[in-house]
């Protein structure tokens, strides 16, 4: 599996081997290795597993979850194609405003790790684009922000020739400036001490504290 780092400070991008042969395909999506070669610690305990399935030219996003408590994820395409867009909304971080992109399918299986305080976003490239997210926290929906994802500031490369499908609360999602204003962006060093609580925390099975293996907006 190959890592590399996102223009997003901690965000991370990885591409694993595909292996095919005449049955189909056999692809692991993370590898805890890999991982924590360009990472400082374990993946998060994995607090809940979601998927997301889409038409073409739906955009979702610019999602993030209020800190704290914050949320932190590891996401992939299980199914079409999307244009994932990172972008770092932490008050006082060194790429505060800035964004990558990472082309996420179900051909090359790349997975993307948002820290907490990372925003999250994509463009649907084809019908049943499905996209599955491991997530540090469970769903809380007041916990849960967004920030326009067409926000003429923020410059995020939605594709000139799509008609975004969005939603009600998307649509109406305050500006960059305007959520900043509000106080309602994470703070770049409060998100950093909840990642690094994040790496710290145990997960519990029947026998006890056991170390992750990562399982597998």
């Amino acid at each position: 599996m190959r890592a590399r780092r996102l223009a997003v400070t901690g965000a991370l991008e990885f591409t694993p081997e595909v292996i095919g042969d005449d049955r189909g395909v056999f692809v692991s999506v993370f590898h805890r290795e890999a991982f924590e070669s360009v990472h400082d610690g374990p993946l998060f305990p994995v607090g809940q597993i979601s998927h997301s399935r889409s038409h073409q030219n739906v955009v979702r996003g610019v999602h993030y979850t209020a800190t704290p408590p914050g949320s932190a994820k590891y996401i992939h395409c299980s199914a079409g194609r999307a244009l994932d867009l990172v972008v770092d909304l932490r008050v006082g971080s060194p790429t505060f405003g800035r964004w990558d992109t990472v082309v996420l399918d179900a051909r090359d299986f790349r997975a993307v790790h948002y820290p907490v305080g990372v925003g999250h976003a994509f463009v649907a490239l084809t019908d049943n684009t499905v996209l599955t997210y491991l997530l540090s926290q469970t769903y809380v929906p007041e916990h849960e922000r967004s920030v326009d994802v067409l926000d003429p500031a923020l410059g995020l490369p939605i594709p000139v020739d799509v008609e975004p499908l969005m939603s009600e609360r998307d649509s109406g999602a305050p500006t960059l400036a305007e959520a900043r204003d509000r106080g309602l962006l994470p703070d770049y060093h409060e998100c950093l001490l909840l990642d690094k609580l994040l790496n710290e925390r145990p997960v519990s099975g029947p026998g006890g504290p056991e170390p992750d293996e990562g399982g597998g907006s």
